[in-house]
């Protein structure tokens, strides 16, 4: 089979105070109140128009630090090999991540955010707005995860296994 390529353009940088993977909150809910900013290139500061009406936004970005992926991982809340599409592990092959942030503030090209989980300086792909008509969903089936309801999940931390 042949591999097919995509070329995406890095559309910005975002900003945060994790600058190594140690102690880094793997997920959103587990960085409550950790403030970030996401630089957007002037070339597409236009496509922030009335961004600032939405209180969440979904941020698109490239897991850069990612040098090598994995297709079976054992995640931050198992001790078993798991396939990397039934997980949240950073080590895709295409080193895609995406986090659903609040908006504290816009101001120019720079928008300012809460609950940040992403290393410092990822190269942003694309932005999208949380619609919670749209983006929730109930009734929903939890894999392998269904039977972890005991795991802190806002203390849930980077141990260093995905570098």
């Amino acid at each position: 089979m042949e591999t097919k390529k995509i070329t995406l353009e890095v559309i910005g940088e975002i900003k945060t105070p994790w600058h190594t993977l140690q102690n880094m909150p793997i997920q959103p809910i587990g960085a409550k109140a950790v403030k970030g900013i996401v630089e957007v290139y002037p070339e597409f500061v236009d496509g922030l128009k009335e961004i600032e009406g939405f209180s969440h936004i979904i941020l698109i970005y490239q897991l850069h630090l990612v040098t090598k992926p994995q297709l079976e991982v054992i995640p931050f809340m198992d001790t078993k090999p798991k396939g990397v599409f039934a997980t949240r592990s950073p080590k895709r092959p295409n080193k895609i991540g995406i986090s659903t942030v609040e908006i504290e503030k816009v101001e120019g090209n720079k928008i300012h955010i809460l609950d940040v989980d992403m290393i410092n300086n990822s190269p942003l792909l694309d932005i999208k707005p949380f619609f919670e008509d749209f983006d929730n969903r109930f009734n929903t089936k939890k894999g392998w995860l269904a039977n972890k309801n005991d795991i802190d999940k806002y203390h849930f931390k980077s141990d260093g296994r995905f570098k």
